[in-house]
């Protein structure tokens, strides 16, 4: 398909790949990042799975891991502020290398920890890392995707995400009691060292060269071999077309008078909902345990099949998301699993059917959920500040995931009821659902804040 230049010599880039059919080159991209989103799922979930487990080989208790979580998110908090910035300035694959590069390092270091002072160090660090892969991740997806199907292939890569929560299920049913604790670290830093080289086979986003450089030689030789019968004579000027400007600040631009109030909502929502995940993955298996005496591998297991849920929401929002208000379809979103959270705390847990059921709509509703903040939060800004966007919202979410599992901590020191403990955790849902409706308020049903003239500050 061929975009020619007008008669300005102005060349639309984002025409071009908007305009191209869904090939092998947007399904290549797509399979290679849902492969390391894999594998920042796995690691970011699998630690919870097995809490009690890493506790008990280090000669101490449950309690004992609050540092290791403590760290992690800190770690997390520290990484999404400062690793996406790098990837818009410098490219997304190159920073993506890294990451891959250092958790997987750390991790497979973190097998051979002698106690939780190390482990926590190890696990702190690592945490840099791996929680700016999501960002950077959706941020090739959605700049190598066709506009009519960039939500859903995001969606579609986001399930990968959960499905590390799957897989690290798995292994705790399989791998735990015959290996222990420490084969999970094994394989989660073999894993992303060997993925580092699937990175060699995608190409850099060409909406980062146009916006960084316009005048960038590469990207006559990406366009061509984006559509081999493009047509360029040399003197283009190339453009994204779905932005007036590139924004002169970079991500700072976010906190300007166009995204302002969307960056603060934006943020505010990963916050609660980023907190409530932190909790509920780091310490709903050690409550479970010890408040209803349900085991570790009888919980991964109803674990497993929750994930179904998750994945049926994950796909349900980016299928919604191209067709409905999404700000209508994320609060309802929020108010069921406001419901599903309270629910767990009172069901009977060895009625393993009532368990599994609110486990799979809490499933649903919050990683569907978060899919479509994920989702806001990348197509809510342009290209220069993409990366940005979604790392810096996923920062103030890793804030909330210092915050909320330490609340989950004292909880559990504190012996307080899981009654109590779930119905304070549903909460943080009502709270998004309102903050979701005043964000589409505000950008007045636009993804896109962009599409809002510009106030004056």
């Amino acid at each position: 398909m061929a975009t020619g230049a007008t008669a300005e010599t102005r060349f639309d880039v984002a025409a071009l790949i908007d305009n191209r059919p869904i090939g092998s080159r947007e399904i290549f991209t797509l399979v290679v990042c849902s492969i390391v989103l894999f594998m920042d799922g796995f690691d970011m979930y699998f630690l919870g799975k097995i809490l009690p487990d890493i506790a008990e080989g280090l000669g101490g208790t449950s309690v004992d891991m609050q540092p290791v979580v403590t760290f992690q998110q800190f770690g997390m908090l520290i990484g999404a502020i400062i690793i996406p910035p790098l990837s818009d300035r410098i490219g997304r694959k190159p920073v993506l290398a890294l990451c891959l590069l250092m958790f997987g390092s750390l991790t497979l270091w973190a097998a051979w920890a002698s106690g939780f002072t190390m482990l926590a160090v190890l696990r702190g660090i690592a945490g840099i890392f791996f929680s700016a892969m999501l960002p950077v991740g959706l941020a090739i997806i959605s700049e190598a995707t066709p506009k009519r199907r960039r939500a859903l292939f995001m969606s579609i890569a986001l399930v990968c995400f959960s499905g590390g929560n799957l897989g690290s299920g798995f292994m705790v049913t399989l791998l735990l009691e015959p290996y222990g604790w420490e084969i999970f670290f094994i394989l989660g830093g073999i894993v992303p060292l060997v993925a580092m080289f699937l990175l060699l086979l995608i190409p850099e986003s060409v909406a980062f060269r146009v916006n960084r450089n316009p005048a960038d030689p590469r990207i006559p030789d990406m366009l061509r071999r984006l559509d081999p019968d493009v047509q360029l004579t040399g003197t283009e000027t190339f453009h994204m077309g779905d932005q007036a400007e590139v924004e002169k600040l970079g991500p700072l631009a976010m906190f300007g008078p166009r995204f302002r109030m969307q960056t603060i909502l934006l943020f505010a929502i990963c916050f609660f909902s980023l907190g409530n995940i932190a909790l509920l993955a780091n310490w709903l298996a050690t409550f479970m345990l010890e408040m209803r005496g349900v085991p570790l591998t009888d919980f991964a297991f109803y674990m497993i099949i929750g994930y179904f849920g998750g994945a049926a929401g994950t796909l349900a929002m980016g299928w919604l998301m191209d067709r409905l208000n999404v700000y209508r379809v994320l609060a309802v979103y929020f108010v069921i699993d406001a419901i599903a959270i309270a629910s767990i705390g009172m069901v009977d847990a060895q009625v393993a059917v009532m368990l599994v059921t609110a486990l799979v709509v809490w499933n649903f509703c919050q990683v569907g959920g978060q899919t479509g903040i994920n989702n806001l939060a990348t197509l809510g800004y342009p290209p220069e500040m993409r990366s940005s966007g979604i790392g810096w919202a996923g920062a103030m979410g890793r804030f909330g995931g210092v915050i909320f599992p330490a609340l989950g901590g004292m909880a559990l020191a504190a012996s307080l009821s899981l009654e109590t403990i779930m119905f304070a955790a549903a909460v943080p849902a009502i709270l998004i659902a309102i903050l979701i409706t005043i964000l589409g308020v505000v950008n007045k049903g636009h993804i896109s804040a962009a599409h809002i003239p510009a106030r004056s500050t």
